[in-house]
């Protein structure tokens, strides 16, 4: 019973940020604070990108009969390979009950639940009850793009909850745990791939002197994580009849060399180059990366700059959506920051525009659907 009061908190924390984004779409209000908003209710949160096209698979399951015949985007069926198969076979599995929009909408929802869960307890290690819940309810608001992804469909929360989930395994050395969490998140998004490098990091480093020290024995569970994506990549030889199908999804993998590509405005997924607050993005990740290195937080550390190094190479306008899974570290890198009464100052002052810009983006990133019959 105690466990449940002390769950209670942050389910609150994580429901009550995504009820109020939706009200004004549930309510069809016509404007708020002068932001237009659609009149299409909560079909403009289902919508939203690329919450439609993981109910394709959810539906379809990657066959190219049903996929080519019954969704009306014009994407070839291999584009579909990009969107891993955990969060639709969730999907799957609560759509009985409440239909295959619903469903997804709730498995993001109870995904956001854990990825607080797990982050709350991270912070316990290093902060007070109180200042840990505070905390907590900062990155269920913060950043933005983050509550964004939280009030769509969305794997970025079920990702993040099993990053956080595998990585506070391995720091506690259940490396069984470790492992099944990051077969999942390697099911759920294909850049986990980047923890398991970032584990083998964790483990040679120490021992780079005298790799006949590492006990290779109790670190055998973490090659579940690679195994999760043997695992995707024969759903898709089996569905497709190629193996490497994921790599010919069309432009769905954003990585180009050299880096910092991403300020080539003509590229196809940057469009722009209003493109200054990237810089930001990059140093606020540098310097929280340093700070992790400084206050010896090796695991986080090593995971933070190994997934920090691909961003560098990816060429993407919403950059900030591809560096979710390292912001609770980076949180955690400047907690001691964050609790201070200056930053709840600031908290004050952001949280009306992070609440204007999310409606403001939801409502501007919703798929065109002339006809749902096929989604539910």
């Amino acid at each position: 019973m105690d466990r449940v009061k002390k769950f209670i908190p942050l389910i609150l924390l994580s429901l009550i940020p995504t009820l109020l984004i939706w009200l004004p779409f549930f309510l069809r209000i016509k404007s708020f604070w002068t932001i237009p908003l659609p009149q299409q209710g909560m079909a403009t949160i289902v919508a939203n990108f690329d919450g439609p096209l993981y109910l394709a698979v959810a539906k379809t399951f990657y066959d190219p009969g049903l996929l080519g015949s019954n969704y009306q985007f014009p994407l070839s069926n291999e584009y579909y390979s990009a969107h891993f198969p955990l969060f639709p076979i969730l999907i799957k599995v609560f759509s009985p009950i409440l239909g295959h929009p619903y469903s997804m909408l709730f498995v993001t929802l109870l995904s956001s639940v854990f990825a607080l869960y797990f982050f709350y307890i991270h912070l316990r290690e290093y902060l007070s009850k109180e200042n840990a819940l505070f905390l907590t309810a900062i990155f269920s608001i913060f950043p933005a793009r983050w509550l964004i992804v939280r009030s769509v469909g969305s794997p970025e929360p079920l990702f993040v909850a099993l990053v956080l989930a595998s990585i506070y395994y391995f720091r506690k050395e259940k490396y069984l745990f470790a492992g099944i969490a990051g077969f999942f998140a390697q099911m759920t998004k294909s850049p986990a791939i980047l923890l398991f490098l970032a584990y083998l990091i964790q483990i040679i480093i120490p021992h780079i002197k005298n790799l006949k020290k590492i006990e290779i024995k109790k670190y055998l569970p973490l090659l579940l994580i690679p195994v999760g994506l043997l695992v995707v990549f024969t759903i898709y030889g089996v569905r497709y009849g190629d193996f490497f199908t994921y790599f010919k999804s069309g432009d769905n993998i954003h990585l180009f060399f050299p880096p910092f590509q991403i300020f080539n405005y003509s590229a196809p997924w940057v469009g722009t180059f209003w493109l200054e607050e990237v810089i930001f993005i990059y140093a606020i990740g540098v310097l929280g990366i340093y700070k992790l290195y400084q206050e010896k937080m090796m695991m986080y550390f090593y995971f933070t700059l190994t997934f920090f190094v691909s961003l560098l190479f990816v060429a993407h306008r919403d950059l900030l959506r591809y560096a979710l899974p390292i912001v609770p570290f980076l949180l955690i890198a400047f907690r001691e920051i964050l609790i201070k009464k200056e930053f709840k100052i600031v908290l004050a002052v952001i949280i009306i525009p992070i609440y204007l810009y999310s409606l403001a983006f939801i409502s501007q990133n919703a798929m065109p659907i002339a006809n749902w019959n096929p989604f539910l």
